[in-house]
């Protein structure tokens, strides 16, 4: 069965065994910020000094504070537990449960009537009584399954963070090392100019990391003198 979903480009395993490796929050906001929409020439340090920088990085940390649901959709897929486990498992499990519920009622007919009794009337109780397992057993394998976790981040979560410069003064063609910290508090180095052209950002200053969509390249606004 497996196959023949692989051939028709679907799986029954479910998606849910792969999470994207962008972070555990789904996906992220894109810190990139068209610098050709900018008159880098019309700004000022008072321009500057005016932007909220508190609620340009609350945004960006804000989008990966929530864990994946892995539990599956909503509705009666959920009740049954379709999503909590490869699907695979799921109908063996309901087979499983419905093969022997239904024999059990049989050897119960046999012993009492001394006959067994109409399939299409046992089928009914059996695939009640499997459905039922098969939900509670979810239930517990979701619980004890391992869940993909990872604090792997994209390149332009790195956007929109506050960093610290830690080698070199940076200015317009001489790139400067910054240290960044991610949502996960791990930090990142990486080598970036001002915003402006006239401006001169020297080592241990504190600065706010963006990255300039066109050219793909960061750039540094000064939060600190």
């Amino acid at each position: 069965m497996e196959v023949l979903a692989l051939l028709l480009g679907g799986s029954l395993l479910g998606g849910d065994s792969d999470a994207d490796l962008d972070g555990p929050g789904g996906p992220e906001l894109d810190a990139d910020l068209d610098m050709g929409a900018v008159d880098l020439d019309a700004l000022d340090s008072a321009d500057l000094e005016a932007l909220n920088f508190e609620s340009v990085e609350g945004l960006e940390a804000d989008t990966g504070s929530a864990a994946p649901d892995v539990t599956g959709g909503g509705g009666v897929l959920s009740w049954l537990g379709i999503g909590r486990m490869p699907f695979l498992i799921w109908i063996g499990c309901l087979c499983l449960a419905f093969g022997l519920s239904g024999m059990a009622l049989q050897l119960g007919a046999r012993s009492l009537f001394q006959s067994f009794a109409p399939a299409g009337l046992v089928a009914i109780p059996s695939g009640v009584f499997g459905l039922w397992f098969t939900r509670g057993f979810g239930a517990v394998f979701a619980r004890i399954l391992p869940q993909t976790e990872t604090e792997a981040v994209s390149e332009g979560a790195l956007g929109r963070r506050r960093g610290v410069i830690t080698q070199g003064t940076a200015q317009r063609g001489r790139p400067a090392e910054v240290r960044v910290t991610d949502r996960y508090g791990n930090a990142h180095y990486l080598r970036a100019e001002p915003l402006s052209d006239q401006e001169k950002i020297a080592q241990g200053t504190e600065v706010l990391v963006i990255r300039d969509r066109r050219s793909k390249r960061y750039v540094l606004v000064p939060l600190s003198e």
